[in-house]
């Protein structure tokens, strides 16, 4: 037997590979996993050997976040970002009314501002930011406020004048510029391109280097995470991620989804990339938020104060960004040269729209593994899900939405027949297809553990069981957060599990997930985490 350059031992190994599914001891030679087995892979032992001992502790494949967006999130690194979500650094409305009042009587004149994470349903009682009310706060200054879900923005004339916005200008496909009655420009922005047209001009600068992208690789890295995608990567940020790949900086491998265009252009070729950084797909937005009540259901919002303050109207229905004919033509665009598609859709209807799309481009441009996605997946049914699983779609569902909204779900929006179903991810997991979960940073933190416990009780943040008939088990849980996400990715075949051959991806945590009650998994604590055998943090 060939000498390791590691081997660790002295604790438990949670393998998530059912071909080597007890173990307690790892070796890693170079940047592979080269055993798994017991005491025999002792063995392999040589005098340059470094041997980890656990302590007791628990060793896993690395975390795979499946949907996130590490290019957008990095902004939260930036002078001219403030976080005021309700999950991070502003509970109360009172908090961030306070943070953003402070913040820029201490900004120097002139500075563009941007607050990020509003939550008008979390932040109860904060009053919907109006254009004027955001001039009054800075006539000397662009200010943004952008809501936690990222699908709305609010804009003072500063902004939206530095962004060339004006009323004649034209919505772009799968966004809008809200107008009043006379068709002035009410400083909300609603969707990907619309908002990003506002908050670009401020940000291009400030994301122009590594340096923040970096420490958002670091963040990752403490959480556990070794593979992450990016949803809406931008060809204005490939130099910016070439360059920290480049310098040997990386944390976490990427595998990213340039954002679809109403002409189907692409800026990079199918064929790219490598282990560390590839793109693999295009993502499309159907709808919305259901926290700003632009998703596409059958089913109306509660009539409730919170629906109230949303400006939503009696009986509110939502409504998709694309009319199917728009999907199809961007699905038609992107999927025959050989691209993934991953679909952002929350309602049902929403969810048929996308699902018709698909089965009519695979009947017609039949592909034998193409992975084709749907993201969010809030009130998909359990008979929607079969039908993905039918087709070979795979699901990624914001579970951590159980934990931080859930009671809003129920009391707030939906009532218990819809809230409290919000996600159902025992019937995806009975269908047969592969899940995975997700924190669609920077919404919410990077929580692998909790999702994994949000998935297995389906606790709000109150105590309150919602759906108890769509809880999963661990092991089901452990996989969406590992192996079955990286397949997710096209990288089931290189990492998500302890396997030899694959890279030697791995966390250390304190303790093993299997001997805790599910309640205590987002309290254990990552003490190390390995890129392809190289320490990413801890030790």
């Amino acid at each position: 037997m060939s000498k390791a350059d590691m081997i660790f031992t002295g604790g438990s190994v949670l393998t998530v590979d059912p071909d080597h599914p007890d173990a307690s001891a790892v070796a890693v030679t170079g940047d592979r996993i080269t055993a798994v087995g017991g005491p025999e892979v002792l063995d392999a032992r040589g005098p340059d050997t470094e041997v980890i001992d656990l302590d007791g502790g628990c060793l896993m494949p690395g975390f795979v976040e499946a949907h996130t967006h590490p290019t957008q999130e990095q902004m939260l690194y930036s002078d001219a970002v403030v976080d005021i979500r309700p999950v991070t650094t502003c509970p109360t409305a009172e908090q961030a009314h306070a943070t953003i009042l402070r913040t820029l009587a201490d900004a120097p004149a002139g500075k563009p501002v941007i607050f990020y994470g509003l939550d008008l349903l979390l932040q109860n009682g904060f009053p919907e930011p109006t254009r004027a009310w955001l001039d009054e706060l800075g006539r000397d200054r662009p200010i943004v406020i952008w809501q936690n879900s990222g699908h709305l923005a609010y804009a003072n004339s500063v902004a939206l004048h530095n962004a060339g916005l004006d009323g004649d200008t034209p919505d772009p496909v799968g966004g809008s510029f809200e107008r009043d009655a006379h068709g002035v420009l009410t400083g909300r922005v609603w969707e990907a391109p619309a908002v990003l047209a506002v908050v670009a001009p401020i940000l291009l600068d400030e994301l122009g280097t590594p340096e923040l992208l970096a420490r958002q690789q670091a963040d990752l890295a403490s959480r556990g995470v070794t593979l992450c995608s990016d949803m809406a990567f931008s060809d204005q940020m490939r130099p910016v991620t070439a360059e920290l790949y480049r310098q040997g900086r990386a944390k976490v491998r990427m595998r990213v989804y340039e954002m679809s265009t109403a002409d189907g252009i692409t800026y990079c070729p199918l064929d790219n990339g490598d282990d560390m950084f590839r793109q693999i797909g295009i993502k499309v937005w159907l709808d919305g938020s259901p926290w700003i009540g632009n998703i596409d259901t059958s089913f109306p919002y509660l009539n409730t104060a919170a629906t109230a303050a949303l400006g939503l109207g009696h009986d509110h229905r939502g409504h998709a960004n694309y009319t199917p004919e728009q999907l199809l033509s961007i699905v038609r665009a992107y999927y025959p040269p050989g691209w993934q598609m991953a679909c952002h859709v929350h309602g049902d209807l929403g969810v048929d729209t996308v699902l018709d799309v698909y089965e009519q481009v695979l009947t017609t441009y039949p592909r034998p593994d193409h992975r084709l996605r749907l993201e969010h997946c809030g009130a998909m049914t359990t008979e929607q899900f079969r039908r993905a699983a039918r087709l070979g779609v795979t699901c990624s569902l914001f579970v951590d939405h159980l934990y931080h909204w859930g009671d809003v779900l129920v009391d707030d929006l939906f009532g218990a027949e819809h809230g409290a179903r919000w996600v159902r991810t025992k019937s995806a997991v009975d269908s047969g297809m592969p899940i995975s979960f997700h924190n669609d940073a920077p919404v919410t933190e990077e929580e692998p553990l909790r999702n994994m416990a949000a998935a297995v009780t389906r606790r709000s943040r109150s105590g309150r069981v919602l759906a108890p008939e769509e809880r999963i088990t661990l092991d089901q849980a452990i996989r969406a957060q590992t192996v079955d996400a990286a397949y997710q990715l096209f990288a089931d075949d290189v990492t998500g599990s302890i396997t030899p051959g694959k890279y030697a991806d791995l966390v250390v945590l304190d303790q093993d997930p299997r001997a805790v009650p599910p309640d205590d998994l987002p309290g254990i604590g990552v003490r190390a985490t390995f890129l392809g055998g190289t320490p990413t943090f801890g030790g």
